[in-house]
């Protein structure tokens, strides 16, 4: 019997765009044989599944549709919403209160990789890897330009604390640039955090769990035209050069695939996340930047590049994801 999926899109941040167009490609690649599935948009107004042009809205007190007459259930969900409040844990633990599978990582694991600050200090624990120096600012706390400059030396990256798609991220090289950069990412969030430039190579790489086993898909190098991996640069053809597989030597590839691997693990994470590293051109070290636990997927994103070179289809990996939610929950 077919099962039934629920993929959720849209979201309350400003990755709503972004996240229509993961759903789109997730939606084009399952498997319309083994799953019916129901794209449920979700805003801060409504939850909402368009049948024909008509809304029907979900029912939250259970999580269901009701369809020409009959209530729909969901076996499993799988959640395409970046930031809020499909990546920040709001949503996995309404559907862990209604006792409903989804392909991501659990309530509290998704919040704290959301929050850049408290990920970086749990992963730093875990003496794996390097991580830059950081100062962390809350709104309508009063902070000192030259405290934060005692701390960090320039240039730095000015970014919200909990957001995604590079939105309110500046690179600062000047002193008088840095209080505008904190105001402009203040406007995408109640938290900033300011860390140290680490000058070297960026190396992104997705990982994920099925049957119990992690996998590392094969990183990407990415070479951006503009100052550094900004909103435009993601999102603009030809600003960016994203090479997959990155052309890294063996011993580099077996530590970023270890390292990722290893933090996957410690922090708990399920489903497909992607992680992103620097590695520093003056010393070698690889830098740990975050984790990205529900990973951009339209066309052309980074995940679904790695997963083509590995020579599986989308289908067949977003088919394993899926299924492996679904044994979970049934075991």
């Amino acid at each position: 019997m077919k099962k039934n999926i629920a993929l959720l899109a849209g979201g309350y941040s400003g990755e709503y765009v972004i996240s229509i167009q993961t759903a789109a490609t997730i939606e084009k690649s399952l498997n319309k044989d083994l799953y019916n599935i129901y794209k449920i948009i979700i805003t801060k107004e409504e939850w909402y599944f368009d049948q024909d042009g008509t809304k029907v809205h979900v029912d939250k007190n259970d999580f269901t549709l009701t369809l020409n007459g009959e209530k729909v259930k969901f076996d499993c969900v799988f959640i395409a919403m970046h930031g809020s409040p499909g990546e920040d844990g709001r949503i996995q633990g309404y559907l862990d209160m209604m006792q409903i599978p989804y392909t991501t990582c659990n309530a509290i694991v998704s919040a704290l990789t959301f929050n850049k600050s408290y990920c970086n200090k749990v992963v730093k624990d875990f003496n794996v890897v390097s991580i830059a120096n950081s100062v962390h600012l809350i709104k309508g706390e009063p902070y000192s330009m030259g405290a934060i400059l005692d701390q960090l030396k320039l240039p730095v990256f000015v970014k919200p604390n909990e957001s995604g798609s590079s939105l309110g991220v500046s690179k600062v090289k000047h002193v008088e640039e840095l209080f505008p950069a904190i105001e402009k990412a203040f406007r995408e969030d109640n938290q900033v955090l300011i860390e140290e430039f680490i000058e070297g190579r960026e190396l992104t790489i997705g990982v994920y769990k099925v049957k119990g086993v992690v996998h590392a898909l094969p990183a990407t190098e990415i070479v951006s035209k503009n100052e550094f991996f900004d909103y435009e640069a993601k999102y603009t053809p030809g600003v960016t050069n994203e090479i997959t597989p990155a052309e890294i030597d063996a011993h580099l590839k077996e530590q970023l695939e270890h390292k990722a691997m290893y933090i996957y693990r410690h922090l708990n994470c399920r489903g497909i996340v992607r992680m992103d590293f620097i590695l520093q051109k003056s010393s070698g070290k690889l830098f740990f930047l975050e984790v990205n636990t529900m990973p951009g997927q339209s066309e052309n994103s980074i995940v679904p590049q790695q997963v083509r070179v590995t020579g599986k289809t989308l289908t067949e990996f977003y088919g394993e994801l899926l299924e492996d939610c679904l044994k979970i929950h049934s075991a």
